[in-house]
């Protein structure tokens, strides 16, 4: 088995590795803006999915409907204060949620052990914070996933889509040029995480944040209705750039013997 000229593929995790629908930080965020008194909807929820849960807060209270929800409820536009407070009440139902919601997606253990065999180092960058992620490493490694570096929210000094994350992956796992490296993940922020870093970029529309549904509710829909909401998600991360667009993790590794070929070729992203 020869080496890979891939040198690392930086994974996402709820959406791309693990919680199939990326589900868990919609229940933590429905849940504590309900305790503050503001009935957000799912698809306010999603809009902002992938940027540090401090950042997804802020945009959350900016959109007009909640902003006016708020200021109806409070008597003044929210502030810092608020969202510092929001989070703080985010961090342990996100902690809960993403426990109960770490299963990790079909493919994904198998991908990264064939990666690992020939040479490619793992990385992983989250909009979670080190707390939230507290419960899911170990659980994620018992099923046989455990990167080589993780790098979680509040650890640099800008989220995604800023590249900062992204970087600091690659500091940690020795992984250079960025043009022979992959980021994967399921958001829109993600995406443009990896073109700003200078790394092949890959959008998973089944399993993430775009489409939101369990596999079982997923697999259950009408054809007709499943591959157009496959569909949106995909056209969404076309329009963020990606380079290649799939269902899922599962069917990354085509697309890895494709860009690895495109490397040999001396292509750049």
């Amino acid at each position: 088995m020869t080496n890979s000229p891939i040198q690392a593929v930086v994974f996402d995790w709820a959406g791309t590795t693990i919680d199939f629908g990326s589900r868990a930080p919609v229940v933590a965020l429905l849940e504590a803006f309900a305790e503050a008194g503001i009935a957000i909807t799912q698809a306010e929820a999603r809009i902002d999915m992938g940027r540090a849960k401090r950042d997804h807060v802020r945009a959350l209270l900016a959109l007009p409907r909640i902003a006016a929800l708020w200021q109806a409820k409070m008597g003044t536009a929210s502030t810092e204060a608020d969202v510092d407070r929001l989070h703080d009440a985010v961090e342990p139902k996100m902690r809960a949620a993403a426990r109960d919601c770490a299963q990790l997606i079909p493919g994904a253990a198998e991908l990264v052990a064939d990666l690992r065999a020939r040479g490619v180092k793992i990385g992983s960058t989250t909009g979670y914070t080190r707390p939230m992620m507290a419960d899911i490493l170990p659980l994620a490694a018992d099923q046989g996933y455990a990167p080589d570096a993780v790098v979680c929210a509040g650890e640099t000094v800008a989220g995604r889509p800023s590249p900062l994350m992204m970087w600091k992956a690659l500091v940690e796992l020795g992984a250079w040029p960025a043009r022979a490296c992959v980021k994967v993940d399921d958001a829109a922020v993600g995406i443009g995480e990896g073109l700003e870093v200078g790394a092949w970029t890959v959008g998973l529309s089944a399993s993430g944040n775009g489409v939101g549904l369990a596999p079982e509710a997923l697999a259950g829909l009408p054809p007709a209705e499943r591959a157009e909401r496959v569909e949106t998600a995909a056209r969404a991360l076309r329009e963020a750039g990606a380079h290649y667009v799939i269902e899922s993790v599962a069917d990354l590794a085509p697309v890895l013997a494709e860009i690895e070929s495109r490397i040999t070729r001396g292509e750049r992203p």
